[in-house]
């Protein structure tokens, strides 16, 4: 069985391309003798003649425009296939782009993202929090983390296995002399902090328990759009907040807060790293696929990182 070298295909692909001998010759960095040899030895295993050549022109016969039109996918296919292979010997380098929203971001700073830069510190992230939503693809992001209900449905997506939830909170001073809420709707009867979305609508504090599920519209001194902003103002006595559980867990577990209406808080959709369908992604791209999906599954050892109170936690970070 005769075994035909790429280069003879290549030489083939590069005439049609440059469009003469010569300018393949240079193109693929070889002598306009080697390329011609190397045509003409194809030509006389495949008994066909594939060019029609003149002193001042070449142009492909009848058979050569079916060969390249068959070859010519092939090849790209394994290009693709050797690039592939190189990027995952590559050592992660350049640029991630993460699109959040804020409050996904902090979940995942210290276990996933920290971790990964002490992994590989070539790589930089470019990690940018929104609350609207976005098509990452459209935007310029190679990966999006969202709750598993907003993950669009052809997307890849890798269940963090964070627990969720909310939590209702306020100072141990505010309630020196109030009596502490016991259902949902006590809250309107008491100084809030209200929260803004995005799209400029004010957000209705959502209860669940035993099947009964409510939207509140809280009453108070200030309307807010940022975590961190509503933190303070509760911590400063100034009402009651609707928080993500993770951003003021340290303040419940240490005493600064008071937590209510804890049992109408459940749990929520699971956090989800996403992206599309990617060929030939970069060796960064998969090392933080792969690192996710050791975070996910539990596989990764354990390693101290700051929270976002300032206390050294223990999470999950690579080894």
């Amino acid at each position: 069985m005769t075994r035909h070298s790429l280069i003879e295909l290549e030489a083939v692909l590069a005439i049609v391309r440059c469009g003469s001998f010569r300018s393949a010759a240079l193109d693929l960095g070889m002598s306009t003798t080697a390329i011609s040899n190397a045509v003409g030895k194809l030509e006389r295993e495949l008994a066909v003649r594939l060019f029609n050549r003149t002193t001042r022109s070449v142009s492909l016969t009848h058979a050569g425009r079916i060969f390249v039109a068959q070859i010519k996918p092939a090849l790209e296919d394994i290009h693709k296939a050797m690039h592939m292979a190189r990027a995952q010997q590559e050592t992660p380098s350049g640029t991630l782009r993460i699109n959040a929203f804020a409050t996904a971001a902090r979940e995942i700073m210290a276990p996933l993202v920290l971790s990964y830069l002490h992994r590989y510190p070539q790589v930089h992230i470019d990690l940018v929090t929104e609350g609207r939503l976005v098509d990452v693809v459209a935007a310029g992001f190679d990966l999006g983390v969202r709750s598993a209900d907003l993950v669009p449905s052809d997307a890849i997506a890798i269940p963090l296995g964070l627990t969720r939830r909310m939590a209702v909170a306020a100072s141990p001073a505010f309630f020196e002399n109030r009596t502490i809420p016991q259902v949902p709707r006590d809250l309107l009867a008491y100084p809030c902090l209200r929260v803004r979305l995005p799209n400029g609508a004010l957000f209705r504090w959502r209860f669940e328990k035993g099947g009964d599920e409510l939207q509140i519209e809280v009453e108070g001194p200030i309307t807010l759009d940022e975590a961190s902003l509503a933190r303070i103002a509760v911590m400063n006595d100034v009402g009651i907040g609707y928080f993500m559980e993770a951003d003021v867990r340290d303040d419940i577990e240490a005493g600064r807060l008071v937590r209510i209406l804890e049992d109408w808080t459940p749990l929520l959709a699971p956090l989800c790293l996403y992206y599309s369908n990617r060929r030939n992604s970069s060796a960064a791209f998969q090392a933080f696929i792969a690192l996710a999906r050791d975070f996910a599954a539990g596989r990764l050892s354990q390693q101290s990182f700051p929270s976002a109170g300032g206390r050294r936690v223990d999470r999950a970070a690579a080894p």
